[in-house]
């Protein structure tokens, strides 16, 4: 029931962090945070919440993230996400990005815990 609401490399978030929002407010907050100059996307917080990871600042292009799963583990929902990075070897433009991925996933009101996953 992972649905990605957005995904990119260009957030105006500069640092790291992991969002989670369950109401418009937070959702609102996070929004004008990452996004400023465009609409805030439409959400039933009634039924679904939204979880998000962004990096922060990577110095070249080729960085992502990716929410892989979202699973209740001993009461607490856990948030799993892959960060891929370039290759050594691999040409990338040199110019800042700002990788990010939001989800919404049904709405889950306890605690919630992200966790980075190796490749």
């Amino acid at each position: 029931d992972l649905r990605t609401l957005e995904k990119g490399a260009d957030s105006a978030i500069d640092a790291a962090r992991q969002v989670t929002a369950r109401t418009e407010a937070e959702w609102a907050k996070v929004w004008r945070a990452h996004s400023f100059e465009r609409a805030l996307p439409k959400v039933d917080f009634t039924r679904d919440m939204i979880v998000g990871v962004f990096l922060g600042t990577r110095p070249t292009a080729g960085f992502s993230v990716d929410i892989v799963e979202t699973k209740v583990e001993s009461g607490v929902l856990v948030v799993r996400y892959r960060e891929t990075k370039p290759g050594r070897a691999r040409m990338t433009a040199q110019i800042l990005t700002a990788p990010y991925h939001l989800v919404t996933i049904p709405r889950f009101d306890g605690d919630v815990k992200f966790e980075a996953i190796a490749k």
